[in-house]
């Protein structure tokens, strides 16, 4: 993969980065005695970005398969080979524009219960490090911004949140903070064995390691259990799940919708940017363990969110199950499961950071998230309900709505590469149907009496905050194409980064070709049709070598 720059707007990613942060700054210098001035700097500090990932949207060059955009790059530690790179591919792109868009919707859809001031100056000190996490072609810029997003988090839950929350905020700061130090020492360890193998200087570049593959086999298959485990407490990955549903309980409401929207997705791309790039090898080697805590994953969660009674951390153990699919797709080292993988970062974010939205309307309204305390909200709240019944069945993966093409994907693509585990994955979609149906039963049907009988429906401004994510769901479900089209040349290239570096990868490792191909995918979601045998979309020289 090579690095190209936006003629136009060479530091755009920079300027993304940089202006939520500048942005916390501006509050923080701000006197308590201007309220009214805190939450109009914060949204006006995230929706600059907002419009900025429109802008690059539309300047994004579908037919550059092999190199990062907008790329922008600046010595930092000149001394330590450490320098200020940034840039984004298919990979990348979708991500970064969800959490520009997701944050000042989180601004504007939730007010902070007390100290606003605080509260939005750590809600754009996490726009910014997840921005920066997302852009950064650099290791340590990488881990830096990696562990930044730890603080605000951490204050967030500890100072806005309900119930348990110092429990919650230490449990999740603690189970981070310990796979995240495993992945420094393997950052140093990687950059001077790299030099030192290669007989260069030191360096932290990720497109230069990746592509000099100079490490022995023992030593990168290592080096990428120290990343993958940093990653999967991120995801989180079972069994290092457990303080992602306290977590999300006892967060305020935003900070559960950042958290499910945007921060788990760190993990899954440091699977996807770093695991895959940097340690090919043992990607394929891991692949099957991977797939299968990913199948173990959806599974558990799946039965989990069941027997939950708090609506809220139902929510949660479903981020669980479907963040299991994520990391099959990824493992299935197909073109197929790696697209699908990424478009289920995506779906994940805009449809679970809708839920939680919504379960923070009720639980704003009634004051408790037990389901057996809720119940008949449909008559009260009709508009509510229809919103919740669309958000629940993209999570469900209904077809037509944007859940779908993503599960649809990660299944070919898994059943191509590990048959037996991608049966039992498709299982988890039945669950999942399952356990939200049953609470949407529970919450909005039946008699509605007390104070359930009189809860207000949606209000103007929380129909608004909504629309995105309704217009978000039903896009990707109809017309998918226009994502597909930018994410598969990123994904036929680290497919072919594999292939190189892997002997006998090329190999197909199932005897199962898909019938639809990816472009024939897109076609039909527009047409209403279905494709037909043909080549997967991308790069022709992969096709059935690719699975």
């Amino acid at each position: 993969m090579a690095s190209v720059s936006s003629a136009s707007f060479p530091a755009v990613l920079t300027v993304l980065v940089l202006v939520p942060a500048a942005g916390a700054l501006v509050l923080l210098a701000l006197p308590r005695t201007r309220p009214d001035l805190f939450k109009l700097v914060a949204l006006l500090a995230s929706l600059l970005p907002a419009a900025l990932v429109v802008w690059m949207l539309w300047a994004f060059e579908t037919d550059i398969a092999h190199a990062f955009q907008f790329a922008d790059r600046h010595t930092w530690i000149e001394g330590l080979g450490v320098s200020w790179n940034v840039g984004v591919d298919g990979l990348s792109l979708f991500l970064v524009v969800m959490t520009a868009l997701i944050f000042p919707l989180a601004i504007v859809g939730v007010d902070p219960e007390h100290s606003p001031k605080p509260y939005y100056a750590w809600m754009l000190i996490l726009e910014a490090g997840c921005l920066g996490t997302f852009v950064a072609l650099d290791l340590v810029m990488f881990f830096v911004f990696f562990e930044i997003v730890l603080v605000p988090m951490y204050f967030l839950i500890g100072g806005w949140g309900h119930g348990r929350r110092a429990y919650a905020a230490t449990k999740f700061f603690l189970f981070t903070m310990f796979g995240s130090a495993l992945m420094l020492v393997a950052i140093v360890a990687l950059a001077f064995l790299h030099s030192s193998a290669a007989g260069g200087d030191v360096t932290f570049d990720l497109l230069a390691i990746a592509e000099n593959q100079v490490l022995a086999t023992n030593t990168a298959r290592w080096l990428f259990l120290a990343f993958a485990l940093a990653f999967a407490v991120k995801v989180p990955l079972f069994p290092v799940h457990t303080w992602l549903p306290d977590a999300h309980t006892n967060a305020p409401t935003a900070g559960s919708v950042i958290l499910a929207a945007v921060m788990l997705k760190l993990g899954t791309y440091g699977l996807l940017r770093f695991g895959l790039y940097l340690f090919p090898e043992a990607s394929v080697f891991f692949a099957p363990l991977m797939v299968t805590l990913g199948v173990i994953g959806i599974i558990y969660g799946a039965i989990a969110a069941a027997m939950q009674r708090d609506l809220k951390r139902l929510v949660a153990y479903s981020s669980v199950a479907h963040l299991g699919f994520i990391v099959i797709g990824t493992f299935a080292l197909n073109t197929e499961g790696i697209t699908g993988g990424v478009l289920q970062m995506v779906n994940h974010g805009v449809s679970t950071g809708a839920l939680f939205l919504l379960v923070g309307m009720i639980y704003e309204r009634r004051h408790t998230r037990e389901i057996s305390e809720l119940g008949g909200l449909q008559k009260p709240a009709p508009l509510m309900a229809a919103v919740f019944t669309v958000v629940m069945l993209s999570s469900v993966g209904l077809p037509g709505l944007n859940g779908f093409v993503g599960e649809l994907l990660v299944l070919l693509g898994a059943f191509n590469a590990h048959r037996w585990w991608a049966v039992v994955a498709a299982a988890g979609v039945i669950l999942a149907a399952v356990y939200l149906l049953w609470a949407y039963q529970r919450v909005f049907h039946g008699p509605a009496s007390g104070a359930n009988a009189e809860m207000p429906d949606l209000r103007w401004r929380e129909g608004l905050v909504m629309a995105p994510f309704l217009v978000a769901i039903v896009f990707m479900g109809v017309y998918p194409k226009p994502v597909i089209d930018r994410v598969e040349p990123a994904v036929d290239a680290i497919i072919a980064h594999v292939e190189d570096n892997v002997a006998g990868f090329a190999e197909p490792v199932a005897d199962v070709q898909p019938s639809v191909s990816l472009d024939d995918l897109a076609r039909s979601s527009d047409e209403n049709g279905h494709g037909s045998d043909g080549e997967t979309g991308g790069d022709p020289g992969h096709g059935e070598d690719d699975r």
